[in-house]
């Protein structure tokens, strides 16, 4: 009978650590999260409500109505913000690769291999990220068609395999050049 009040006892005070435990990180978490900051990068309407209020107060029309040149001023900045910071969309390109010759990719780069057999290459002991599979595909190894590659670091990329007749076509997403293989 004390075997099983001692139990009891001890289910009780471990669920309520674990709601009071609960309870104490979601609070903390919802306070932390500050709209409009590097938490919550997503451009609310509130945001853009106060913007437009702080833009047409600078006009000097009392908030009654927005400079056209000055929001096409502040719509340009916010463009070339997202361009320096990487957040604009880089455009996908076809890229024909000959037999001897290897695709290398700079840093952030991503490839789709979608025609050809590919091997991957590496100067050094690393390989390169299938994120498909979520594997590391070592120097000389296959590469599959229709896979994501990532390449965090340049340097690496893809060549044909030996003795294969045709190139290879590759999607390719962010800079990249091709080299003569030695």
């Amino acid at each position: 009978m004390k075997k099983q009040a001692f139990r009891l006892t001890v289910a009780v005070i471990c669920i309520g650590a674990a709601v009071w435990v609960g309870t104490r990180w979601s609070s903390e978490a919802e306070d932390s999260v500050v709209p409009g900051s590097v938490n919550d990068p997503v451009v609310t309407k509130s945001y853009i409500d106060k913007k437009l209020a702080e833009l047409g107060n600078q006009s000097g029309s009392g908030g009654q109505g927005v400079d056209e040149k000055k929001l096409q001023e502040m719509l340009d900045a916010f463009r070339s913000e997202l361009e320096q910071s990487g957040g604009g969309s880089q455009q996908v390109v076809v890229v024909t690769v000959p037999v001897g010759k290897r695709l290398i990719a700079k840093d952030g780069a991503e490839f789709i291999v979608r025609a050809g057999k590919a091997m991957a290459y590496s100067a050094d002991s690393n390989g390169i990220s299938d994120l498909t599979d979520g594997k590391d595909i070592k120097n000389g190894k296959a590469v599959p068609n229709d896979h994501l590659i990532l390449f965090p670091r340049g340097g690496r990329g893809v060549t044909a395999q030996v003795g294969q007749k045709s190139g290879l076509t590759v999607l390719v997403r962010g800079e990249y050049e091709i080299q003569v293989q030695p």
